[in-house]
């Protein structure tokens, strides 16, 4: 974690900051909640006068609980050693993947040989291993990455650029994750497609969220903050349809006789069309107001007892368990949701976490991949160079999947459109820009260079599958496993290990034999031209093979596990 001396200075400034805020929103009007800014036990010893702050019953600060109090019934580390080794390779992949993360197959292997892979993925996301200052240079230097100009949203290719440099699974990339999970939903999207919305806009956000979460901010305190911004007012622009729109996103609120309430409690603010500025007069209304079973009188009341209320956790677990498990019905989905909420969780990691980590998600749901998923865990796992513009282009392919990221005004209510067009754009950049993509080693120290993209040739090592050059098939069988089990967790069939051999493997003289085109054992009286030769027909090897892969439906898909 974060140097402690820091985490208080942060925190000491946060709260200032608020209450600046909170003063020229004209947040001092009386209401009739708890209107005293006093601090709350919420442990015998609390660590300092911090982690008890609150503003009219509103606290700043929780812990993430403990996973043994998750309701929501996890995977425990011996679950997962219950499993065969085939259902274990699955389920780890299946979590990392569904992280935007991944490792090698020898890698991956190992960790699950180790006997502890749940508690370690558990702790890891726990600890600091990242250096953040070095991170974050070496993302905004136009040596390794194209400093893209506003018209591109430069913000979101930096967020997409900085989980392919993140290269530990860690307490930062996780809450990283978390906030591209939330910026990608309806409750926290940019929406960088309006005209109101500004690309700014973009880190405004999602920086804000990881900064929070790096201070240890409650959800709710969180979700507060974010509702009275110029940023979410850019999204919903007048006191009626920012009210509205509050309600039934995160209370699933839809009584139509709640809205006007909602925008005479906000009648003083507007977005002024002077570069879209959020501006709150001093107009604010004086009458008493009854909603969230309270009183309330002004635009600070309403989005703080809208936070403090009980339908708030409801909602925004709902939201995000539609997020994950799109293919149950909607009684199982709420069944979950209820499940979650009994847990009384207060972070966004005490809702995420625990959907991650349970045995309902990892061994019962089954559904698409979104492309970051693909990507990312794909260009870990097979070694994968990018070259500076690789960023840039996956945002434009993200959009023209239809799967933009941070782009729509209610975020991504379908996470994986399947249409016909979208999964064409889909399938077509995961095959051509990534699994069927070799990277040049020539090109390594050409950050620009288009052929320096790709995965190297140490992911297709000698090294990584059993072979012997006095048996072809058991060499390619071994091959085959190894690629399909790095790229999609799992083993060929023998169907396909055959269809494989029928295409690669010929009889002479009583052998079986590799074409000339794919014969990684072939032999030359120049050791040089040998080396180089069988590299390029191992090559021809994959690419056929990882052809097959980009075509299968476990590329796309995250299945249930019997």
């Amino acid at each position: 974690m974060m140097p402690r001396q820091f985490t208080i200075l942060y925190r000491t400034l946060l709260f200032v900051a608020m209450l600046l805020f909170l003063t020229n929103c004209g947040g001092g009007s009386s209401s009739s909640s708890t209107n005293t800014e006093s601090t709350v036990t919420q442990d015998d010893q609390p660590e300092d006068e911090f982690d008890r702050s609150e503003y009219k019953g509103l606290i700043f600060y929780y812990k993430n609980m403990p996973t043994s109090d998750y309701q929501l019934s996890p995977l425990t580390n011996e679950d997962f050693y219950q499993l065969d080794p085939s259902q274990q390779l699955y389920v780890a992949d299946k979590l990392l993947t569904s992280l935007f993360f991944g490792y090698p197959l020898p890698e991956l292997k190992k960790m699950i040989a180790d006997g502890n892979f749940i508690n370690d993925i558990q702790s890891a996301l726990t600890e600091d291993r990242t250096d953040i200052a070095w991170l974050e240079n070496y993302i905004l230097d136009d040596t390794y990455f194209y400093q893209y100009n506003s018209y591109y949203q430069p913000q979101a290719i930096t967020i997409l650029s900085r989980f392919y440099a993140m290269k530990e699974l860690d307490r930062y990339f996780f809450h990283n994750w978390i906030a591209y999970i939330l910026t990608q939903t309806i409750m926290f999207s940019p929406a960088y497609e309006l005209d109101s919305t500004h690309t700014p806009d973009i880190s405004r956000v999602y920086n804000r969220i990881v900064t929070m979460l790096n201070t240890e901010s409650g959800m709710r305190y969180m979700t507060y903050v974010h509702m009275m911004s110029e940023e979410n007012w850019r999204r919903f622009r007048s006191p009626e349809d920012n009210g509205r729109e509050m309600l039934e996103i995160y209370l699933f609120d839809t009584e139509d006789s709640h809205v006007p309430i909602a925008a005479k409690a906000l009648q003083n603010w507007k977005l002024n069309t002077d570069y879209d500025t959020l501006e709150v007069g001093l107009n604010e209304n004086q009458e008493p107001l009854s909603l969230f079973g309270t009183t309330i009188y002004n635009g600070d009341d309403f989005y703080r007892e809208l936070v403090k209320s009980n339908d708030f956790t409801i909602g925004v677990t709902r939201r995000l368990i539609d997020f994950f498990f799109p293919m149950k019905d909607e009684r199982s989905r709420l069944h979950i949701a209820d499940t979650i909420v009994s847990s009384h969780p207060e972070t966004w990691q005490d809702i995420l976490l625990q959907i991650l980590c349970s045995k309902t998600y990892l061994l019962d749901n089954q559904r698409p991949k979104s492309a970051e998923e693909t990507f990312f865990s794909l260009a870990k796992k097979i070694s994968y160079l990018y070259q500076a513009r690789t960023f840039g282009t996956l945002k434009n392919n993200l959009e023209n999947m239809h799967q933009a990221t941070m782009k729509y005004k209610l975020g991504k209510l379908e996470r994986v459109p399947l249409d016909t067009l979208s999964f064409a754009y889909y399938h077509r950049y995961i095959r051509s820009s990534v699994l069927l993509k070799h990277a040049n080693p020539d090109k390594v120290d050409d950050f620009y260079a288009w052929g320096r993209s790709g995965w190297s040739d140490n992911f297709i090592s000698f090294d990584h599958f059993d072979h012997n050059s006095s048996n072809d098939v058991a060499s390619l069988d071994s091959f085959v496993d190894y690629l399909f089990e790095s790229t999609i967790a799992q083993k060929a069939t023998d169907e396909e290990k055959q269809l494989f051999r029928d295409h690669m493997i010929h009889q002479k003289d009583g052998k079986d034999l590799f074409y000339w085109q794919f014969n990684m054992f072939v032999t030359f009286d120049d050791p040089e031209k040998q080396e180089r030769k069988r590299e390029e027909y191992k090559r021809n090897i994959a690419y056929i093979i990882l052809d097959y892969i980009s075509r299968k439906d476990l590329t796309y898909m995250q299945r249930e596990v019997h």
